[in-house]
């Protein structure tokens, strides 16, 4: 029902008659019309993408203008042209994201309106994005030009980040590429040669990290910007799980749909790991679950995000965070997904998967199980393999749940048993 819920939102010439062939084939027993393997499976598979890439667009591309005070609400108004007719679940993400700030976002075919209670959906109440003003827009676009930078401008890098479909909605879209076609024309070199000191200075022997200026430490997720990671992803991804919890999973980092949902473990991986659980008698809701680093690292192919691991770099920006949820839950065990999450955990970038899989060691007071993460088990080709590291993560869960009756000074069991 997701998907078909999803599909129909889909706008293709004959979608209705497409959903009524794959339901009336489900119906008669074709269940493989929702496999990817199947000719109608596969196109349904391609309109749920569609439209959960326009939903992802949406959210990240739509922008909001402060109306006037004395035009009454919305307080804040949008508009975006999407290519599907995703306007009412999108609704809901900024409803659940903006609290009782009342807004409005029009479309060309359909408007929604939140105000601070309930949605309310209606037809075109605007024609473009040149029906809204906004008065502290101008104060934007003075700061945006201050901190544009000719000498690192990047347009090829710039046009695969935002499609050029959007640009034109965005306040910043008038003025770039006057910005752009300056740093062309001479603009990059001026801005390189005032960066150059005139005079060569004497080298001062001294770590890059204790060079580094003092800073006012981040309060909240999405703050951070200790590392530039945060520049591509959706949002920061949070751990999740009781306030105390006796076990403590840490993965590598949030994937596509974790990034796109910003929750812990609810895409491919996340459905595995509730398998182990399961295998290893240990209930979800019990865990504390997070990652080594907290923002989606990815490339692009074609039109899909990759998975991208994290620099030790990153791993050591994000620990920041990590040792805050350490001394906020205070786990007795903690159970490392895989090699990113070991070399966080230890603070040792030299740490190996291989020496430390099933195995329990001591660190800083607690118990600490490494296990593989459950995206290992989905990339690997062979059943035997997978069912050999399927084995090693519930072995790896029971140790850690044997681990919660004994003291890290006391000897700890190997491999499991």
């Amino acid at each position: 029902m997701d998907m078909l819920e999803s599909a129909a939102c889909c706008r293709v010439p004959d979608r209705w008659a497409f959903l009524y062939r794959v339901i009336w084939r489900w119906t008669h027993g074709e269940h493989d019309v929702q496999s990817p393997a199947d000719a109608d499976g596969a196109r349904l598979h391609g309109m749920v993408k569609a439209v959960r890439r326009e939903e992802h667009d949406m959210h990240a591309y739509i922008r909001f203008r402060e109306r006037p005070l004395d035009a009454g609400p919305p307080q804040f108004a949008a508009w975006f042209e999407p290519r599907h007719d995703v306007l009412p679940r999108v609704a809901e993400h900024f409803k659940n994201r903006m609290g009782g700030v009342t807004w409005m976002i029009g479309t060309p075919d359909a408007s929604v309106m939140w105000d601070g209670a309930t949605l309310h959906h209606t037809g075109p109440l605007m024609s473009s994005a040149a029906d809204l003003i906004d008065t502290g827009e101008a104060l934007w676009l003075t700061y945006y030009r201050s901190i544009f930078n000719p000498a690192r401008v990047n347009a090829q890098l710039l046009q695969s980040h935002i499609p050029s479909r959007f640009w034109k909605n965005l306040p910043e879209g008038a003025i770039v590429p006057a910005m752009v076609s300056n740093a062309e024309l001479g603009a990059r070199s001026t801005g390189q040669a005032q960066a150059v000191g005139r005079k060569s200075g004497a080298t001062i022997p001294i770590a890059p990290l204790d060079a580094q200026p003092e800073r006012q430490q981040p309060s909240k997720l999405d703050e951070c910007r200790r590392c530039e990671l945060w520049q591509f992803a959706t949002q920061a991804v949070p751990g999740a799980g009781p306030k105390k919890a006796p076990i403590m999973l840490v993965g590598e980092q949030p994937g596509d749909q974790e990034d796109l949902a910003g929750e812990a473990f609810v895409g491919p991986a996340g459905k595995l790991l509730d398998r182990v659980f399961e295998a290893a008698q240990l209930e979800r809701r019990t865990i504390y679950l997070t990652n080594a680093v907290k923002h989606f690292k990815w490339e692009p192919r074609g039109k899909r995000r990759l998975h991208k691991t994290p620099a030790q770099r990153e791993v050591e920006a994000c620990h920041y965070w990590l040792e805050k949820e350490l001394a906020a839950v205070k786990p007795k065990v903690i159970v490392a997904l895989g090699a990113t999450a070991l070399k966080s955990v230890l603070r040792d970038g030299k740490a190996k998967l291989g020496d430390m899989l099933g195995k329990a060691i001591e660190h800083e007071g607690r118990w600490v199980v490494t296990v593989y993460h459950p995206s290992y088990i989905l990339r690997v080709p062979d059943e035997e393999t997978r069912h050999q590291a399927f084995n090693v993560m519930v072995e790896g869960l029971k140790l850690a749940q044997q681990l919660l009756e004994r003291q890290p000074e006391e000897p700890a069991a190997q491999g499991g048993s």
